[in-house]
């Protein structure tokens, strides 16, 4: 019987089901759009997550060269300490910075942590200018921004100030100077960030599959960037807008760059970030083909990360890439902008290539002793005759040096490396240059293989 009450108790199901509807199609009409683009609301009565801990909770990261800020446990909280303050830099043998950085060090510490951590990070300025600190990509409040002027006043020198917040998202970032930032970045005021995912309550490294698209045997993080020193100057000139003529992985360029060491079969994860003032970077891996796994914009699903061998790695952004060691020997990873693998290389010199010098060596040499043609055939001679002392150039610099190699002088430098892949590990260290088994290395070809073959 349809009864006033029956009417009701329908007209309130039907009410709700409707706003339950309405709900379900508001989340749903446009599945493009996520729920937040900011890290979402964090609940004030949420019980705080307690600490990341190393071993318990992730492998911890490694900067190759570099290292990672150390904290202290204060009632739950992650506590560290940046000091930015003048710094004395080696960059490669033969060319020493003064620039500015962090704790000592260009580029400052990498910072460590676990996705739900509460950090707690004072900032001391030791230098003669005003500063703050910006953490590029972390999804924090406003004011913890760090950008001079517009979300808080610049540090004086002598002052510290106190940045605080908790970790809402996990990836790959970035820290650098927000406050005359043209000056202060080119001088080296940057770092790296790494948020390792929060794991599950019963996680274990071994076992937790939910985890299994993240886990690695080595993680390696790498800052790019870029600097303009003119041969036998101490300080980088932040006022340069395109001659950038020494480029540096972890404010370093070859030969003064650390390898990537990693035992065969290992699985790899490389975070590259790239703070340089006006350039991207291809960065390239000889040897191998790697996946593209992640932006500073968060993890790409397993079915959109895609295959590749050279990455673009804009400026201001961060990329992951992942792959398994499975080739032993030293792979080369590089910049594949040519320029960018040059040491000082001066651009206002005129092209010699293909010139028939003549005499002129001898004739020149009896005005000026010593004097040599260089760059008629190109500039791979050029490290070599500086490193033998054949030819006089500018203290601290390092014109077009690159290193000796296992075989012949490695012609390049800049933003250079090696991946360094071996059967046998006792440790991490340099284990030298790769022995190559026999009969697997390129060398001069045979009279009679090339007879055979019909070449001539």
């Amino acid at each position: 019987m349809l009864t006033r009450r029956n009417m009701l108790i329908s007209g309130a199901a039907l009410t709700g089901s409707a706003a339950l509807l309405s709900q379900a199609r508001a989340e749903t009409a446009y599945p493009q759009w996520r729920r937040s683009y900011s890290g979402g609301q964090i609940d004030p009565n949420a019980p705080a997550l307690p600490p990341g801990e190393v071993g318990r909770d992730y492998l911890p990261v490694e900067t190759p060269g570099g290292v990672t800020l150390p904290w202290k446990i204060v009632e739950g909280v992650k506590v560290g300490h940046l000091i930015a303050e003048p710094v004395t830099h080696e960059m490669a043998p033969g060319l020493k910075i003064n620039g500015w950085g962090y704790n000592g060090r260009i580029h400052g510490p990498t910072l460590e942590a676990v996705e739900g951590d509460r950090v707690r990070i004072y900032v001391t300025n030791r230098l003669p200018a005003p500063t703050t600190v910006h953490w590029h990509g972390v999804f924090l409040p406003c004011g913890m921004d760090g950008v001079g002027g517009l979300t808080q006043r610049a540090i004086p020198p002598g002052e510290t100030f106190k940045y605080e917040f908790t970790l809402r998202q996990n990836g790959t970032f970035m820290y650098h100077s927000h406050h005359d930032e043209m000056t202060q970045m080119s001088m080296g005021m940057l770092g790296m960030i790494v948020v390792h995912p929060r794991p599950r309550k019963d996680f274990t490294l071994e076992t937790d599959e939910s985890l299994a698209d993240h886990r690695v045997d080595r993680d390696f993080a790498i800052m790019l960037s870029e600097w303009a020193i003119n041969p036998g100057e101490d300080t980088p000139d932040p006022n340069e807008m395109s001659d950038f003529n020494v480029l540096t992985m972890n404010g370093k360029a070859f030969p003064g760059t650390a390898p990537l060491v990693c035992k065969l079969g290992q699985r790899v994860r490389i975070r590259l970030g790239n703070l340089s003032a006006m350039s991207h970077h291809p960065i390239h891996l000889h040897g191998y083909h790697f996946m593209v796994t992640a932006t500073d914009g968060g993890r790409i699903p397993l079915s959109a990360q895609w295959p590749e061998t050279t990455v673009i790695v804009p400026t201001g952004s961060t990329r992951d890439v992942e792959f398994i060691a499975d080739a032993p020997g030293d792979w080369a990873m590089h910049c594949h902008m040519t320029h960018h693998i040059m040491n000082q290389m001066g651009h206002g010199l005129p092209n010699l290539i293909g010139m028939d010098t003549g005499d002129i060596d001898e004739r020149i040499a009896k005005l000026i002793p010593g004097y040599m043609t260089m760059g008629q055939t190109g500039m791979a001679d050029h490290g070599v005759h500086i490193e033998a002392g054949h030819m006089v150039v500018p203290r601290n610099s390092i014109p077009m040096v690159g290193a000796k190699g296992k075989f012949d002088y490695i012609t390049m430098g800049g933003m250079f490396t090696v991946v360094k892949v071996r059967e046998q590990l006792e440790n991490y260290n340099d284990p030298g240059w790769y022995e190559f088994p026999t009969g697997t290395v390129a060398e001069k070809a045979g009279v009679e293989e090339m007879k055979r073959d019909g070449v001539q």
